[in-house]
Formats: structure tokens, sequence, C-alpha cells
């Protein structure tokens, strides 16, 4: 990559090492100079800029990040389009994450340019929770590099789904053990289970004796439960112990007892016939994460755990001091609150205008390409990762909500004061955004050209934590539709009136605000009179 103060003569294309702001005009890092940039820097005085060409045989950032995602991702993931430089690997259910970890640091270690940060190994996720990021640090690297990295990356990052299991519970008891202990253990499965697809199967009380446990195991099995966890009255202290007595005399075997994972040392596991039987450590009658939760998401996961996975559990396995995130206490299926996930993207649709400038036909009814042109701007919604969909209607709302259909999943919501503007429409449509969304991309509805992939890269670029709250695609420089905002941006968007929409929060927070460049002019292509109809369809 050549990277240098370059001359204006040198620097069309060249992407801007820095932002630049001369008069009041702001051009952001990484931008592309244009012909029209570097006429109107020549005309400003300016003779140079600080940035950086690709070489002949580079990739640039978004691309080479693109492609190292994609070797990476294993079964169970999906990638997001990249942005500056950046492209994420997702969960695609909850389950476990299996990262081999000497292939990630493989890949780190070919060179400084190309990153790979990933979530621990084996850590249980949620769907749509982030399992790895890649970052180009330049704006390009050689085509050599990233082709070193990829030949190591295939399938680094993938995921174990979680699988319903019905899992039995047994709970040997002392003439000491009180009920309410052996009720809370049952209660605690229940939810621990419920909060990743699966059940609790019988559920039985036993005396603390190896005779009368391997019988309940026996039947346990016979029935179908696997696995089978076992909580005792008086904890594990021997391999000759009740709990391993009674697994052997069921005809099983021991696996492992103990593990270096606190709390949880003294758990065991043993088989009979294929199906794990567990020996629960103490702890597991918390709600709180301990070594049993690792030992049994994995096999909900389908992964098998022998002793030397258990035995490789002591890296990172002190958790005396973890605080409880998406507790199973409240059945949240939030499992790791503090965890970077997908954002979730509400998609509004407006569809409440009069048409005036079309005459007496209603524009968004009117047909392009074989159906109503405000299909074209739904469909690309469905298609992209924005859910829900909702639809604002206003101006002859019948006619418009039938021209959805009635097979589409879609929250349609009326706006009886449409006549009022455009701001009403957006305020509306804000309103029924989900309190669980993170923001809203806001389109229009006779903006029949705006693509899915198009609404896909303005996700994969929003991230407020990162400073990136409002998207907007742009041309040339200019800004065009549609808009993603903020969730922080919804109170002062229902406070917005007349007929601009909420284009002074973006003058307003300039400095939230990420842009996404396009090829065409897709994004400021709406339909508002007779010959803009004419010539979309042709």
């Amino acid at each position: 990559m050549i990277f240098g103060r370059l001359p204006l003569d040198e620097a069309l294309g060249a992407w801007l090492a820095h932002g630049l702001t001369i008069d009041g005009r702001r051009h952001k890092k990484g931008h592309a100079l244009t012909a029209a940039d570097i006429a109107w820097l020549r005309d400003k005085g300016t003779t140079s800029v600080l940035a950086a060409h690709a070489g002949p045989d580079d990739i640039a950032e978004d691309l080479a990040a693109e492609q190292v995602a994609t070797a990476s991702a294993g079964d169970g993931t999906r990638t997001n389009a990249p942005f500056t430089g950046r492209c994420n690997i997702y969960a695609e259910a909850a389950g476990v994450v299996l990262i081999d970890r000497e292939v990630i640091n493989a890949m780190n270690a070919v060179h400084e340019s190309i990153t790979i940060a990933t979530v621990e190994p084996w850590a249980t996720v949620e769907a749509g929770q982030m399992l790895a990021t890649i970052k180009i640090i330049p704006f390009a690297v050689p085509a050599e590099t990233v082709a070193a990295v990829v030949g190591r990356a295939q399938g680094a990052v993938a995921l174990a789904a979680f699988t319903p299991h019905r899992v039995g519970v047994i709970a040997t008891r002392l003439p000491e053990t009180k009920p309410s202990v052996i009720a809370k253990a049952a209660e605690v499965m229940d939810l621990r289970l419920r909060r990743v697809g699966s059940s609790v199967g019988d559920v039985e009380t036993v005396d603390h004796h190896e005779d009368a446990l391997a019988d309940t195991i026996r039947r346990q099995h016979a029935r179908g439960n696997n696995p089978i966890v076992i909580f005792a009255a008086s904890a594990i202290t021997d391999r000759r112990d009740v709990i391993p007595a009674g697994i052997v005399a069921a005809g099983g075997m021991i696996r492992h007892y103990g593990m270096p994972v606190d709390p949880g040392n003294l758990m065991l596991i043993g088989d009979l016939q294929g199906v794990p039987v567990i020996g629960a450590p103490g702890c597991a009658r918390s709600p709180k994460p301990n070594g049993f939760d690792w030992v049994l998401n994995r096999l909900l996961a389908g992964q098998d755990v022998d002793a030397a996975a258990i035995m490789g559990m002591g890296v990172g396995g002190l958790l005396m001091d973890t605080v409880q995130r998406g507790a199973p206490r409240d059945g949240k299926t939030d499992m790791n609150s503090g965890a970077q996930r997908m954002p979730r993207v509400a998609g509004i649709v407006l569809a409440a205008g009069q048409s005036r400038r079309m005459g007496a036909d209603n524009k968004l009814l009117a047909d392009v390409g074989g159906k109503p042109m405000l299909l074209h701007a739904i469909e690309a919604v469905e298609a992209s990762a924005a859910t829900p969909l909702i639809v604002v209607t206003g101006h002859e709302p019948d006619q418009v909500t039938a021209a959805l259909g009635d097979q589409r999943p879609v929250t349609v919501t009326h706006n009886p004061r449409f006549a009022e503007g455009l701001s009403t429409s957006l305020a509306t449509g804000i309103a029924a955004v989900p309190e669980g969304c993170d923001g809203a991309l806001v389109c229009l509805g006779d903006m029949p050209r705006v693509t899915s992939a198009l609404l896909d890269r303005m996700i994969a670029a929003f991230n407020p934590v990162e400073g990136r709250a409002i998207v907007i695609p742009t041309r040339h420089g200019k800004r065009g539709n549609p808009v993603l905002f903020d969730r922080r941006f919804f109170a002062a968007i229902r406070d917005v009136a007349g007929d601009t929409g909420a284009r002074h929060l973006i003058g307003q927070h300039e400095d939230l605000v990420a842009e996404i460049a396009v090829d065409d002019d897709s994004i400021f292509m709406d339909v508002d009179t007779p010959e803009a109809l004419a010539r979309i369809r042709d």
C-alpha cells in the first residue's frame, strides 16, 4: 500500500488517512477522493493530502475482511457485511462455540495487518451473539497476505447448537436432608435447561445408598432420560463413594472425578451405555455459573466430555468472583448480557403519503416491474437482517394494506395525522418499534431501487458503542435514504414536527454519523411525479 502526503495530482481514488474539514465541508477518514473532491480541495488552496493508495497486488480492507471471515466461519455461524475493514462472525443459534485456539494464533501470526479476535473456546452463546471479529488494520493489504491467512482459517470458528434433551434428575436423601433443598435443585435445573431448549424428564428422590441409586439410574436410563443428573445429599469425597458406586452398580463406568473449575471441583461424570451420568457438585443447586454448566452445556450441544476435556478446563476455571448475568433464576434467555451481539434493528417502511404530485393515483400502488412499487421497498427490508418489519399507513390505508398480502409477517400501524407531514408518520413508526430493538432503519415506500444488500451494510456499520449511532448512505459525498437511528434518538424523533423528518438530528450529532458509500443513485430515487415513475419503469 502506498501511504503518505500525496500531491493532489496523485490523489484521485486515494483514501483519506484522517478526517478533513475545510470551510465546513467534512470528509471522514477512509473517504475515497473523487475528481470533484480534488477540484474542490485545489480551489480551497490545498496542494496535498495525507492519504493511501492500494498497490497493484493489494486487496481493499472490506474485501480482505470478508474473505478472511468467510473462510473462518464454520458450521452454525454466519458473517455480516464488512465495514471499515471489519467483518464479524455471529452464531446462528444458541449453543457452544467451537474454536481452534492454535489455528486462531496461527492466523494472527501471519502479519500484523490482519487480526481475528474471538470469544473463549466452549463459551455458551445466544443466537445472534458475536463470536469473532476480523479487522484489517490498513486500508488495503497484499493479496498474498490475505491468502496466507485464509489458507489457515478454514472453519476456525464454529458453533455446536443446542438440541432438545430430556434430562433425568435424581436427588438422594439422608434423614437430615430438607425437602426444600431437593425442591430447589429441581427448580434450578428446570430453569437451567429451559434457557437452552431442553427440559426436565423424570424426577425422583431416593435414599443415599448405592443400591437404591443403581435401581433408579437403570430406570431413568430405560425411560430415555439423557443425560442423567444426580444431586447428592452429601458431597462426593471419593471414586468409591455412594454416587460413583451407584453408577457402577447400575452397569456404568466412571469417566472422571473432580474438575479444575471452582466452583465445581467435586463434580463426577460417568457413563451408562453411552448416556452421561453426572454427579453434580453442590454449587449446581445455585443458578450462578459454575463448572457444572461447562459440562452440561457441552453435552446438550452434542459434544462429548471425556477426562481430557475436563482436565483442560483449568485455565479460566476460577469462577469464584463471576457475576451472574442473564441468570436462570429469572428465566431470561440472555445467557451473557455483557457479550457483544448482532444489533437488533427494526425496519420501518413509511407508506402514508398522499402522492399529491402524482395526481389522483396512489404512487405506492403503481405497477413497477409487475408489482406495486411499495412491495419493492417491503421485500428489500424482508430480505435484510432488519426485524421486525413495520409499515406505516396513512392515505388509502385499506388499499395499501391489501397490497401487502395476508401472508407477510408485518406489523401495520396507521397514522391518522398523515396529512400533517412526514414527521408524524416517522413518529408513528418509531412508536411501534419493540423494546428489544437497538435501533430502527427508516425506509421510504417510494424508493424501489434500494436493495437488501445496502440495508445489511448499514446494519453492519451500526455500532453505538463505537460511536456509529446514525448510519446514512452517500453517493459522491451527498447523503440519501434510508437512515438508521439508534434507540437513543427515538424520543427526539417522536417530537419532530412538519415534513422534514429527522434530518436536524443528524446535523446535531455529526460525531455519531457513519456514512456508507454506494456506487449508484438508488438512495436518491424517490418517485414523486409521473415523470419519475416513467423513468423508474424504463
